[in-house]
């Protein structure tokens, strides 16, 4: 099993940053893919950005530009800066890992609470 543990989330005024990381424990040979999704108040959980264990990225068209996906796999620990933040972006972001062969991702976190005011 693996164990995903968000932190970094907070209030930000509108064209402000901040930086979540995601620490990861357990079994690490299990994780190839990891990424990050949020979740607005009523509506559906939606993909952010992933990173791949050699670090390729993808990105939603949404945060391209201003949120960045980083990896430390000495440390097991997952990054996402995010800069130029909009009210839009209020969500609960989740740290998410997926194992070689997966479809879906496989683990998740807890979550942690983003909130950007106008």
């Amino acid at each position: 099993q693996v164990q995903l543990v968000e932190s970094g989330g907070g209030l930000v005024q509108a064209g402000g940053s901040l930086r979540l990381s995601c620490a990861a424990s357990g079994s690490m040979f299990l994780i190839k893919d990891m990424g990050w999704y949020r979740q607005a108040p009523g509506k559906e959980r939606e993909f952010v950005v992933s990173i791949n264990d050699i670090g390729s990225t993808s990105y939603a068209d949404s945060v391209k530009g201003r949120f960045a996906i980083s990896r430390d796999n000495g440390k097991n620990t997952l990054y996402l800066q995010m800069n130029s933040l909009k009210p839009e972006d209020t969500a609960m972001y989740y740290c998410a890992a997926r194992r070689p062969l997966s479809r879906e991702y496989d683990f998740w976190g807890q979550g942690t609470q983003v909130t950007v005011s106008s």
